[in-house]
């Protein structure tokens, strides 16, 4: 545990998205750490702070304290706006907190509207005068592993010609507590996992995790998105930060061979 960390008294932590993969493993972290961050959540239930950061109810009342706050929710298509309503929130505190946010590596180059709603949350914080950092992050493993199970009906596995750089949830998550801890302002440097593969070992190292025999089709996609893919914005150059690559992801998800 790092000295500012222990030095943070408890409940001073805010997270937003808290239930998604990435914000639970950021609270099981927190929580092992001593740390007791509340738990943004439209939702009642234990564990939970309730506040709805599409309207703006109830936010004075879970910053109330907050030194800390891990911006990690999503709204799909109204990022921009949930986040707008926590900035405006955060800038009315006494003592407005340090907010970390969590975007996705190549989101200025790839035209995909999500991404295109990260940039703009980016932007909307750089311009919020809130102390803050933020993280892009290539996707997760999770993220990788779902673009095949979802083909689970298909008689191939399709594998589109590009690569990826997938890390672990893990590692970003103590990635992002780190900033924290150390107080970084600005925008740190992005993160990757430690192997850039094409889609297509991706997908058999899948396959073989599963013990399928399905054929994977390695397919050319057109348009504007791929190209940015296939032109690797989506990847972070020089030495790799995470450690776990996706072949060791699957192993701990189905052993040899999945059921």
């Amino acid at each position: 545990m790092s000295e500012s960390s222990a030095m943070r008294p408890p409940g001073t932590v805010l997270v937003t998205g808290g239930t998604g993969t990435l914000g639970r493993a950021l609270v099981s972290e927190l929580r092992a750490r001593g740390e007791a961050p509340r738990v943004l959540s439209r939702t009642r239930g234990a564990g939970l702070t309730t506040a709805d950061l599409a309207t703006g109810a109830g936010l004075d009342a879970a910053l109330d304290g907050i030194d800390t706050v891990f911006h990690l929710a999503t709204g799909n298509r109204n990022d921009l706006d949930i986040s707008r309503a926590l900035l405006d929130a955060a800038r009315a505190q006494a003592r407005p907190p340090h907010l970390v946010y969590i975007s996705i590596v190549g989101v200025e180059q790839i035209p995909l509207p999500y991404y295109r709603g990260k940039l703009a949350v980016e932007r909307a914080i750089e311009g919020s005068g809130l102390p803050f950092a933020i993280l892009r992050a290539t996707q997760f493993h999770p993220f990788i592993e779902r673009l095949f199970s979802a083909q689970r009906a298909l008689p191939v596995l399709l594998a589109p010609n590009f690569s990826a750089q997938p890390i672990a949830v893990d590692e970003v998550a103590g990635r992002l507590i780190e900033l924290a801890d150390a107080g970084t302002l600005g925008r740190a440097a992005d993160i990757g996992g430690p192997e850039v593969l094409s889609l297509q070992e991706l997908a058999l190292a899948y396959r073989a995790a599963r013990g399928g025999r399905r054929p994977v089709a390695r397919v050319a996609l057109p348009g504007a998105t791929v190209r940015a893919y296939r032109a690797g914005h989506n990847l972070v150059p020089g030495p790799p930060f995470g450690r776990q690559r996706f072949g060791e992801y699957l192993a701990s998800r189905f052993g040899i061979h999945g059921a």
